[in-house]
């Protein structure tokens, strides 16, 4: 399985991703209602906010998994950053990207991802916030909105602009 490309601006992306200080830090309340809302509001076992680092996928938030990190070599994230728009896999099985990847082979067995790129800058896109379901599913255009409006939510948060704690 061939890893995601990097982004054209790797450099500044993870630059901006450092500068937001909140790699390796504890569960805050803001983020794990936003994903915890994200579970409900989609019905999905998995929801996370992953920032993509340079060598890895680390979990800010998490419901549904009990890991805190991946590599970012099997990381759908990795793809998902590559472009501002969601990230849509109906059926993992079916798509080339990931047909291969030991998450869709092997435990947990990712059928459905959808990953929302979070931009804390121009085109410096750090990480998603994502669904993910072990069967094949969609989304229809309502629920691109909703996952759309949680995505700057998290970005509000992120850059520090976010009232959820108030």
């Amino acid at each position: 399985m061939p890893a995601a490309p990097l982004p054209d601006n790797e450099a500044e992306r993870l630059q901006a991703l450092r500068e937001l200080l909140i790699l390796d830090t504890p569960p805050e309340q803001r983020f794990d209602r936003i994903v915890e809302f994200a579970r409900q509001e989609f019905e999905v076992p998995t929801v996370l906010l992953s920032l993509v680092d340079d060598q890895r996928q680390w979990f800010k938030a998490r419901v549904g998994l009990d890991a805190c990190e991946t590599s970012r070599d099997s990381a759908f994230c990795a793809y998902a950053i590559l472009s501002p728009e969601i990230l849509l896999v109906e059926d993992a099985r079916l798509d080339p990207r990931f047909v291969d990847n030991p998450l869709v082979t092997g435990p947990p067995g990712i059928r459905f991802y959808a990953g929302a790129p979070l931009e804390v800058g121009p085109g410096l896109r750090v990480g998603t916030l994502c669904l993910i379901d072990y069967q094949p599913r969609r989304l229809d255009e309502t629920d691109l909105a909703i996952l759309g409006t949680l995505r700057e939510l998290v970005q509000g948060e992120l850059l520090g602009r976010g009232e959820l704690d108030a």
